[in-house]
């Protein structure tokens, strides 16, 4: 590992830390575990090539901790949906069902339902019409056109770059795109959400020259995604008892 990937660790450690001061103990703890397994990522890919390779293959260290966290992710809005759809009305419950739902997709996605846990044969169709003959919807293959290309690559970074980015921006700037938001129970990232993801991104995609480092990137997303439901800029609007009906 050169001294300037050092220097660069260091001061995105720093950066995070002096970001974390206004988190919540758990937050907290999420965050240097979000940044202790980025740099750990790294370090092995400096230092033991075959290794690095294990921890990003398919069903490895980091596609199973994504599955994970994107299943956290899922659980907590369901479990917030239960908590507090009483008060709120049907475009809510709406928004934050199907926003959990696609979570849980998207960890089921990643473990291809559990196939290889589970030690499961894909059926003939998915043998015919998924690239890497798995059960799951994101490798798909119809006529010549990649799912995970076209879909999940292309849109969905369309989809998450709004999200991310414009979203809070509309929250804070038009009233009407707050109550809009609100209504639907859609969980805003906060300032330091984007710091952070911006941070790990760097600190990810510049050093780490691997075809599979986007496996680490996926995991970081799915963390920060945890954030952001756990506690989102819009909490007291869209999570609250108080003034709702």
């Amino acid at each position: 590992m050169t001294t300037k990937v050092k220097n660069r660790i260091y001061i995105s450690g720093l950066l995070i830390f002096a970001f974390m001061k206004n988190l919540s103990v758990l937050e907290k703890i999420i965050a240097i575990i979000l940044l202790l397994t980025v740099i750990y990522a790294i370090y092995v890919f400096f230092t033991d090539s075959s290794f690095f390779d294990r921890l990003v293959e398919e069903d490895g260290f980091y596609e199973n901790l994504t599955s994970i966290f994107l299943f956290f992710t899922s659980f907590t809005l369901f479990f917030k949906f239960f908590k507090y759809q009483k008060y709120y009305g049907m475009l809510w419950k709406i928004g934050v069902l199907l926003m959990a739902l696609g979570m849980f997709f998207g960890g089921g996605e990643e473990i291809s339902w559990g196939q290889r846990i589970f030690n499961v044969q894909s059926s003939e169709f998915f043998k015919e019409n998924n690239a890497q003959q798995e059960t799951n919807l994101h490798n798909m293959v119809v006529g010549d056109v990649k799912l995970n290309k076209l879909i999940f690559s292309n849109l969905m970074s369309i989809c998450f770059g709004i999200y991310f980015l414009v979203l809070p921006l509309l929250w804070n700037k038009s009233a009407k795109m707050k109550n809009l938001i609100d209504t639907f129970g859609i969980s805003v990232a906060r300032p330091i959400h984007l710091y952070i993801f911006v941070i790990i991104t760097v600190l990810i995609l510049v050093p780490i020259n691997h075809a599979r480092k986007w496996e680490i990137w996926e995991y970081a997303f799915a963390l920060i995604m945890f954030l952001i439901v756990y506690n989102p800029l819009n909490i007291k609007e869209i999570f609250s008892k108080e003034n709702h009906s």
